[in-house]
This record gives structure tokens, C-alpha cells and sequence, in this order.
């Protein structure tokens, strides 16, 4: 069993630590090699870079939730459900297709518990 997961490459849990501004403020965020490659797949996806879609996220937590909190673990844990979401033929595998351009409410629909509020409520 174990196998399937140390023979990971170690340059993908390597970490790297970018520079965004956000609003302004410019800030860290260290993440491991992996997430990176993740998150730079779902922003070419909508025509962005890895920055823009940082910045696109952090507007949309602070709008949606009024805070933060923890912006890495939420990179990590968006970058975990974006993988988990196309293993399950909720998002496409074909990355042509945007993801701005689905349906946020079919994607959502029925998620495991605990993996989105809705489902953590009910």
C-alpha cells in the first residue's frame, strides 16, 4: 500500500513560497511543488495565471465568509477537491473546458459528506 505513495517524486512535496499582492499588501504563501502544479492547472483552465486565480479565490472567500483564516490550508484543501472533483466526473478531465463555464450547483450537487457546507449541514 505504501508504495503507491512514497514513490512520489520529492520535488513534488518540496515547498516554494510565491509573492502575491493582495489588495495591496503583498504577501506569502508556501506550498508544496504539487499544489502549485494543481493550481496552475485550474487557472489555465480560465485563461489566468496562478496569481489572478489566488487573488480571484481571496476575493470570493472574504465575500462569501467575511474572513480568511488559514489562506494556505485553503489553497491546499481547493487544490485536494479540484483533484478529487474530476476523479469523480464532476469536472471534466478535458482542461479546455472552463471551469467558470460549469454549473456550480450540478458540480456541488450530492457531495460526500463533510466536503462541502451544504452537505455538512444536512
Amino acid at each position: 500500500m505504501c508504495e503507491v505513495f512514497i514513490s512520489a517524486d520529492p520535488q513534488s512535496y518540496d515547498s516554494r513560497t510565491r509573492s502575491v499582492r493582495l489588495h495591496g499588501v503583498v504577501t506569502s504563501i508556501r506550498l508544496e511543488n504539487l499544489f502549485w502544479q494543481v493550481l496552475e492547472e485550474i487557472a489555465a483552465r480560465d485563461d489566468m495565471g496562478v496569481v489572478q486565480l489566488i487573488e480571484k479565490l481571496y476575493d470570493e472567500l472574504v465575500a462569501a465568509r467575511g474572513e480568511v483564516g488559514n489562506f494556505s490550508s485553503f489553497l491546499r484543501v481547493s487544490a485536494l477537491r479540484y483533484e478529487a472533483m474530476v476523479a469523480q466526473g464532476r469536472i471534466p478531465t478535458d482542461t479546455s473546458v472552463a471551469i467558470r463555464s460549469l454549473d456550480a450547483k450540478a458540480v456541488l450537487h450530492a457531495m460526500p459528506r463533510g466536503w462541502s457546507q451544504a452537505a455538512a449541514l444536512t
